[in-house]
């Protein structure tokens, strides 16, 4: 396997992604979309999560997929970027067809980000105007780090931001990942100087710094992010998708095996104070042959594409003023 042209979500033919931030806010939005609806669905495994129409991605619910994924900072309040993504492909003329009416199908998930330093005194809700400005941004390539969702991002020791990664598989089949890094646990190893993610790294996507050569179980260090904030201030959420030909069962499937890149790049992961998800999303333009291998296939390479993009998102944050916590490449 080997990572596809841009290393990003967007090797994935046929999909855009695009970010809008507010820096005096330190929050934002990022969007997923494809030039055409595609299969969706998600599984949940933090105690905490925030999100909107995700029932409707259940195997057993009657709408096929998505017209786009939304990813948000704002907690609760940023479910309302979804708003201004659903209002903008409504007036293209996208959505789901009910007789003469259509309705486009927009799930969204939130990240915690009220208590990181930026101004949150709005009189109005800004996200549903992030939604729309990130849908209208959204192109095959796209910034990572300190932008879209992940702006206001934070983890345990330093400042979490936006990632992403591909893979192309033997098959031909391309899958990628793309995460907003908000936990409670730790992106870097307890000497604050690898990544937990590093036996995945694959050139120096997040740096070449190698696994930590300590040996044995190490103590987590206090966290800096709880001292500074709050201990219900997180959530890890993300995207895994693939050109693959899935029903949502099988995407249902692949978000599952891709939270494995969730543990292996954060620790400790799927806490009662963590919002955990992970959506799928399939293109359809790839048969499987040989379902059930191809299947495994495709989530053991989501796995390790979640893992590099959450890598990625805290080695591409940038520093800005009035952060609670400093970039892990300096600020």
């Amino acid at each position: 396997m080997r990572p596809g042209a841009r290393n990003l979500i967007t090797d994935v033919a046929g999909l855009r992604v695009g970010n809008a931030e507010d820096r005096r806010l330190k929050s934002g939005a990022t969007v997923l979309v494809g030039d055409a609806p595609f299969t969706a669905s998600v599984a949940v495994m933090g105690g905490a999560p925030g999100t909107r129409e995700t029932d409707l991605l259940a195997p057993d619910k009657t709408a096929p997929g998505a017209d786009a994924l939304v990813l948000s900072g704002g907690s609760a309040f940023g479910l309302a970027a979804a708003q201004g993504v659903m209002d903008a492909l409504a007036e293209a003329g996208r959505g789901f067809q009910v007789l003469s009416a259509r309705v486009p199908i927009v799930p969204a998930a939130i990240l915690f980000d009220l208590l990181n330093g930026g101004d949150k005194a709005w009189g109005e809700n800004p996200y549903p105007a992030l939604g729309r400005a990130a849908l209208g941004a959204a192109c095959a390539d796209f910034s990572l780090g300190s932008v879209g969702a992940g702006t206001g991002a934070q983890t345990a020791q330093v400042k979490g931001g936006l990632g992403s990664a591909s893979l192309m598989l033997p098959s031909g089949v391309t899958v990628g990942a793309l995460v907003a890094v908000n936990p409670m646990g730790c992106v870097t190893t307890p000497s604050g100087r690898h990544f937990w993610a590093a036996p995945y790294e694959i050139g120096d996507e997040f740096g070449g710094l190698g696994p930590d050569p300590a040996r044995g179980l190490q103590p987590l260090p206090p966290s800096k992010k709880l001292a500074a904030m709050a201990a219900l201030g997180n959530t890890t959420i993300g995207i895994v998708a693939t050109d693959a030909a899935l029903d949502k069962g099988q995407c249902h499937r692949m978000a599952v095996a891709a939270h494995d890149g969730i543990g292996r790049a954060i620790q400790p992961a799927h806490s009662p104070m963590d919002g955990d998800l992970i959506f799928a999303a399939a293109t359809g333009a790839r048969a499987l042959d040989a379902t059930g291998m191809e299947l495994a296939a495709l989530g053991h390479a989501g796995a390790i594409c979640m893992a590099r993009a959450i890598a990625r998102a805290v080695w591409e944050a940038t520093p800005e003023p009035g952060d609670t916590l400093p970039a892990f490449r300096g600020g």
